[in-house]
């Protein structure tokens, strides 16, 4: 009897090996610098938080200052009279009036200030890692995006600040405002302040980048380009050139963030002309370089906290993927 073949009719040759699936390139998708953009986020808001904290007490003497300009009377109060009247009349609480709405508006607004800038770097540099043109226009489009998320808490924020305000914390604050003023009082300073702060980032980005290369080739032995205290005196030379060339539209942002506030001025427009007539014709010109002082300390150290905070988190994150890369088998 004949035996049937039940074999398969094409056999499959034993040389054979299945095709290997390739693995997608993970240059392709990977963020810039070898991180992820949501650390990037973090990295940045962590930063953002711990600057603006630090540094909190001098930015409330700066907001104090620049808002005196409404009261002739008081137009020579300086640093140090601010200082001793705070703490005198509202004891050490007084410098730390409106923190929260800094807390809350700060972390958001430095996770897409940093992961913005980092995407944008990345895009206009050409892979080019000393492009300071790259570094400033970055900048610009970070500060755009970062400045629609902190704008309203940063108004919140200096409306508190003021001695004798109206408002018992954030939330009263956020509600009184939009009840009597709309919504549109959140960002009334918002042009004022992107005017503001596209020429201060671009300063400060490109400022910070060739301070970082030029401290690294002082003394390349002894200091390198990730070392601490590059990272720490590049940002505050950035911070303070930035903050010096641009405190006349900070005190016009301030003016417009407390209008009508405390016996501050109420502006019938947001133009910057309109403001800036205003001060000088009240105050003269010097009135638009009030509170210089306190915004170089605050932006001088800040800045340094801040990329030092930026950079060690993101040797965490570099430190963080290496070490999971290599647990992968």
């Amino acid at each position: 009897m004949a035996t049937t073949d039940i074999s398969p009719k094409f056999q499959t040759p034993d040389t054979f090996r299945p095709i290997p699936q390739l693995k997608p390139d993970v240059s392709l998708v990977s963020a810039h610098d070898g991180l992820e953009y949501w650390q990037y986020m973090i990295a940045g808001s962590v930063a953002g938080c711990v600057e603006h904290t630090a540094m909190f007490p001098v930015d409330t003497l700066k907001t104090r200052m620049q808002a005196l300009v409404s009261f002739p009377a008081q137009a020579s109060v300086g640093l140090r009279q601010a200082l001793g009247s705070i703490l005198k009349v509202e004891g050490p609480r007084g410098l730390y009036r409106g923190i929260g709405a800094m807390g809350l508006g700060a972390g958001p607004a430095h996770a897409v200030y940093f992961s913005v800038y980092e995407f944008c770097k990345e895009y206009f540099s050409n892979g080019d890692p000393n492009n300071s043109g790259a570094h400033a226009v970055s900048g610009v489009f970070a500060t755009v995006a970062s400045d629609a998320v902190f704008t309203p808490m940063d108004m919140v924020k200096q409306r508190l600040q003021l001695s004798n305000t109206p408002y018992k914390g954030v939330m009263d604050c956020v509600t009184t405002v939009f009840k009597e003023e709309g919504f549109k009082a959140f960002y009334a300073s918002y042009r004022t302040t992107v005017v503001m702060n596209a020429p201060f980032t671009a300063v400060h980005f490109a400022t910070y980048e060739a301070s970082k290369k030029g401290l690294s080739e002082v003394s390349p032995d002894s200091v390198n380009d990730e070392s601490l205290v590059v990272h720490a005196t590049a940002g505050a030379a950035a911070g303070a050139l930035a903050a010096a060339l641009t405190t006349p539209l900070d005190v016009v942002k301030t003016q417009l963030q407390c209008q009508g506030v405390c016996g501050c001025d109420r502006f019938s427009s947001t133009s910057i002309r309109d403001v800036v007539r205003t001060i000088v014709r009240k105050d003269g010109y010097v009135g638009l370089i009030r509170g210089w002082k306190p915004r170089m300390l605050f932006h001088a150290p800040a800045a340094a906290i801040c990329w030092s905070t930026y950079e060690a988190a993101k040797s965490f994150f570099h430190e963080l993927n290496a070490s999971a890369s290599s647990s992968r088998p």
